[in-house]
This record gives structure tokens, sequence and C-alpha cells, in this order.
């Protein structure tokens, strides 16, 4: 099935899906969406790569389109403005590059560049500016994607933004440990702590500036916005572990859902994909029901006040763009190069990266 009504690369390939990943719900009742601003989204988030010296040029070159980290945000905050859009794409690229340095660190046992690093990103997060010219590329660039980011609404959004960041540096922190030490997560530790990995609160936070609205409290803490919120992340954390399960064994990896249940729970690999699997489609259909009462709610506050309007508009744009992640997420697994184990010389170490770029002296 091809993902898009037009493709994203210069020539137009049906896209494969595994039967064990496929999910017919996906493909035919959440159709993919795709922002306008995309093909400059590409252009300009490869070029910001290059400026901040986050991927060698040779790299950003061979793999940076394949990767299709754009592909993934402008699927899913498709009614942003272009300059929103662009500094979370630019913000999204960092989270991978990071991602991958915090695994080339763990891989090399660089305990002591990732205490340095993860001591400088809180720091960043709370005074981005003083971190522009940072020395190493990671700081800086996330300073400059954080920067941009606190422009687009109050300063009491910029707070939560950099508490909820905070705790996902510390959750880093903690998979950093748990991996160096061949500790598994039992399952339920492991789901909140892949919460925190994951960023779920981060990349609903990002639903705001999106819409061009803070939400106040009294709204995402309503227990159907903040379930719907909690399901579209849900579901992309765990289908990233379906997705991601033979890359991380190659890997002698430690956290994934999968090897927590086949570590805890006695599962074969077969049961405890079939586990993440229904997991995955139990967070579809619960997101459905949650997205009507979301709606519903949406409906209440236009109460018509100018205020009610606009709160009830930012909210139906959000609850829709929660519904546009597990489309973008869906197709993302099958389209990027970062989960095609398979094609790599060593299925353990993704080519994208390098020890240079993950921060080998």
């Amino acid at each position: 099935m091809q993902a898009f009504p037009r493709s994203t690369t210069e020539t137009t390939t049906a896209v494969v899906v595994p039967p064990s990943l496929a999910l017919p719900v996906i493909e035919s009742g959440f159709p993919r969406r795709l922002h306008p601003y995309w093909p400059r989204l590409q252009e300009k988030t490869r070029l910001w790569l290059l400026e901040k010296r986050l991927m060698p040029e040779d790299k950003v070159r061979e793999f940076a389109d394949d990767l299709r980290y754009t592909d993934l945000m402008a699927g899913y905050y498709t009614d942003a403005r272009d300059e929103v859009l662009q500094a979370i794409a630019d913000y999204s690229a960092w989270f991978f590059v990071w991602d991958d340095r915090h695994d080339r660190d763990i891989v090399h046992a660089r305990t002591g560049d990732w205490r340095r690093l993860r001591h400088r990103l809180h720091a960043a997060l709370d005074a981005p500016r003083h971190h522009l010219h940072h020395p190493d590329p990671l700081v800086a660039g996330f300073a400059d994607s954080v920067l941009r980011l606190y422009g687009f609404l109050p300063s009491t959004w910029n707070q939560r933004f950099a508490r909820h960041f905070h705790t996902v540096i510390e959750a880093y922190d903690r998979e950093f440990r748990n991996r160096t030490q061949g500790y598994v997560p039992g399952v339920d530790e492991y789901l909140a702590l892949r919460r925190l990995t994951f960023a779920h609160w981060i990349w609903t936070d990002l639903l705001e500036p999106s819409a061009g609205c803070e939400l106040p409290d009294v709204i995402r803490r309503n227990p159907s916005y903040r379930r719907a919120a909690l399901l579209s992340q849900e579901f992309a954390a765990w289908y990233n572990d379906l997705c991601s399960l033979p890359k991380e064994i190659a890997g002698d990896e430690v956290h994934n859902l999968g090897i927590s249940l086949i570590t805890y729970e006695g599962l074969t690999l077969e049961a405890a994909v079939d586990n993440i699997r229904r997991r995955v489609e139990t967070c579809i259909d619960e997101f459905i029901a949650a997205e009507r009462e979301v709606l519903r709610f949406a409906d209440a506050l236009a109460d018509g006040t100018v205020r009610g309007k606009e709160l009830s508009t930012a909210v139906r744009t959000c609850v829709g763009n929660m519904r546009n992640w597990f489309s973008s997420v869906y197709w993302f697994h099958h389209e990027s190069g970062r989960y095609m184990v398979d094609s790599w010389a060593d299925r353990s170490t993704p080519p994208y990266v390098t020890n240079e770029a993950a921060g080998a002296k």
C-alpha cells in the first residue's frame, strides 16, 4: 500500500508492511495527512543538521532524507504554522541524534561522557541562550531548537516543557544505568519508564504551539483529553517496540517491552510479539472512544464567547493531530531507514552513526 497520495521521494514505490506488523485499521481508518510545507521542511532540516554539525556531511548526504524524520513530524502536526513545524522538526531530528549518542555512549562504556552531556542538557534547557555556542554540537543544537520552541507561547508553556524534558533526561540516565548493568526492568517498571524515554508529554505539549494556543490546566487535565493524548503516545511507543525488537535483540538491548515480557513472563519471542500487538490494537480501539469524548468536550467549550470558541477550536485541532500520530508513526516505521536492520552490514550498529558523531574524542 502506498502511504502518501504523492510520494515523498522522486520515485513512487509501494510500502510493503510485514504481516506481523500490519495494522489494517490504521491503513483504512486513519488516513495519512502531510503538511504542505513538507518539501521545504525536509530541505531546511537537512541544512540545519549540517549547520549545527549534528551529523557529518557524508552521513547527511547519504542518510538524512531516507531516515524520514521530517516526514514523521509533517504527518503529525499538520495544522502548525510553517515556522512552528520547522522548529519542531529540527528539535525532533536533534532528539534522534541524541538518542543515537546515548546508545553509542552505552555501547562504548562512555560513562563520563554521558554524565557530562546529561548535566549540560539540563543547563541548556534552563538557559538555552547561554548555550548556543557550546563546543559540543549536541548541546548547541539542543539550545537552538529549544530557544525557538520557547518563542511561540507564553512562559508558562516554556516552564512546563522544560519541566517535562528534565524528567526525560533523567529517564535516559536510568536507561543508561540499566543497560550498562544489564538490568532488564519488569513489565510495569518498563511501561512507566517508557512514557518518559519516549517523551509522551513533550510531544503532547507540542500540540499546543501547533494549534497556536496554550491550553489551560483545566483542559489539559480533563480526563478525556488526557486519555486520548496518552493513548496516542502509548500506541507510538509500543509500536516502536514492536518494530525495533529485532534491532534491539541484535544489539543486546534491555529496554523493550518484548524483552521485559520474555524475561519476566517467560514468553517466547512469537508470544511476546503477539502480546505487544494486542496492546497496540487496544490502544487504537480505546483512542477512537476517547476521541469521541474529547470532541464532545470541545463542543461544550464553545459557550458563545470568543475565548470559548478559541479553546474549542484548539482542542479540536489538538485531538485531530493526536489522530494523525497513529498513521504518521505507523508509516514512518516502514519507510525510515532507521528500522531496516536487514539492510545493515552490522545489525547491531546503525550505518548512519559514527563514533565521531556519537561524541568520541
